[in-house]
């Protein structure tokens, strides 16, 4: 077996054990390097090697813990709780349950999608708003997986189809740059439109989470509820300056892109302003620490497994190996290529880092069985992002658990991983298939 689909595998299958993440991964690194002859010692560097890339991403999660953090402290969570609980038993009165779930989700879904898009903050916003609403949430009883559902969506499909903030990286900077390093020539404004075909297959996958799979209610543990909602005594001032670290600390990670500096000043500008007191700072810092640290570490394991990928060389083999049985149909090129983007992601974790090792592979093989530069572009796109939504490593899905779990009732696996590779893989494998057909 290929190193690459057995390490990939092992991972999966230590995953759904309930093994660690963290520990699933390095296991999976250590199989996929010694199954493809690296020895123990190359395999250990290689892993080593790639863990050194992922020191700022940790921090970086770390210190928007810590202003996270901040904001709860502040009171300013509170407030919104409060006024958002008021607010939903006085419009039950006037409106179905229906109507407010809905109003919930799509502001959910907006917030999300603005996120990649209008106000490029990525993950950021998760833990500083959703954790406040799991009250709302829990209210309403709403399943937790069709949020886990809406938040990856928005996080995975902004970027798919929508070329301006993180989308323009995706598509401009990373998806049409490989597709000409490969020698292929198309327009860079077509290629936000070859991706339009497989952005529909995760909204249909979207409709069917929220509408079919997690439509009834769900009854959670009543931490949440029973909790009581402490309101500070100064709410308009707690409200203008949160207001304003929350806009300055967008601003700054915005002009810089640097969550490291976002983050700080928004802390700062908490305790300036005397919101949170000075000699809660340290405390703040090692809580917001707490907090993200499961997913920076886990960032960090993938950055190693992906080194360990990279330096086997085995994408290409199994690449080649499959190329060999394709003959001349199209169809079935299509359907391995996006299973092989598939794998390499899911091991990963990431769209943005499997586009420039799946592009040097699938270019050449797509024009060599005559598909069209749409074509091509559509099985790069698709084959970078499949697996983006499923994989345990992936911040798309541990930045909706990182939200949805602070009350520790949100499992990353069965509740964000399974739901969201469900009902977004299997959609965006067949819609991405389809483009590769028509275009």
């Amino acid at each position: 077996m290929n190193s690459v689909v057995l390490g990939v595998s092992v991972m999966l299958i230590l995953s759904l054990l309930r093994i660690n993440v963290i520990v699933a991964m390095t296991i999976a690194a250590i199989t996929t390097g010694l199954t493809a002859g690296l020895g123990l010692e190359q395999t250990l560097q290689a892993f080593n090697d790639g863990l050194q890339g992922g020191a700022k991403t940790a921090l970086s999660y770390a210190m928007l813990g810590g202003f996270a953090v901040a904001i709860a402290k502040s009171g300013l969570t509170d407030i919104l709780a409060e006024k958002l609980i008021s607010q939903i038993k006085g419009e039950q009165s006037r409106y179905s349950a229906l109507f407010i779930k809905g109003s919930v989700l799509s502001l959910i879904l907006l917030v999300s999608i603005s996120s990649q898009n209008l106000i490029p903050v990525h993950i950021a916003f998760i833990p500083i708003l959703i954790p406040p609403l799991l009250i709302i949430f829990d209210h309403l009883k709403l399943d937790r997986r069709a949020i886990a559902c809406v938040l990856t969506f928005g996080l995975a499909t902004a970027y798919m189809v929508l070329p301006y903030g993180f989308g323009g990286i995706f598509l401009y900077d990373i998806v049409h740059a490989n597709l000409e390093k490969n020698t292929l020539v198309i327009a860079p404004d077509s290629v936000p439109y070859a991706m339009v075909i497989p952005a529909l297959g995760m909204l249909v996958g979207l409709v069917i989470a929220v509408f079919f799979s997690y439509r009834k209610e769900r009854t959670y543990k009543e931490i949440n509820q029973g909790s009581e909602i402490k309101l500070p005594k100064n709410k308009s001032k707690v409200i203008a300056v949160g207001i304003i670290a929350i806009a300055t600390s967008l601003y700054a990670q915005t002009i810089t892109n640097s969550m490291i500096l976002g983050g700080l000043i928004g802390v700062l500008i908490f305790t300036i302003f005397g919101v949170v007191k000075w000699q809660e700072s340290s405390d703040i810092f090692s809580k917001g620490a707490a907090m993200m640290a499961m997913i920076g570490f886990i960032m960090i394991s993938a950055q190693g497994f992906a080194s360990v990928i990279q330096q086997t060389n085995e994408v290409s083999t199994l690449v080649e190996s499959i190329s060999s049985s394709i003959g001349d149909s199209k169809a079935f090129a299509a359907a391995l290529i996006l299973i092989i983007g598939l794998l390499i992601t899911m091991g990963i974790g990431s769209s943005f880092s499997t586009v420039p090792i799946v592009a040097t592979i699938i270019v050449p093989l797509a024009i060599t069985l005559g598909f069209s530069p749409m074509a091509t572009a559509a099985l790069v796109g698709t084959a970078g992002a499949l697996g983006d939504a499923g994989s345990p490593a992936s911040d798309s899905t541990l930045g909706p658990t990182s939200g949805l779990n602070a009350d520790d009732q949100h499992d990353h696996i069965r509740d964000t991983v399974i739901p969201t590779f469900i009902h977004f893989n299997i959609p965006l494998l067949i819609f991405g298939w389809i483009a590769a057909m028509v275009l």
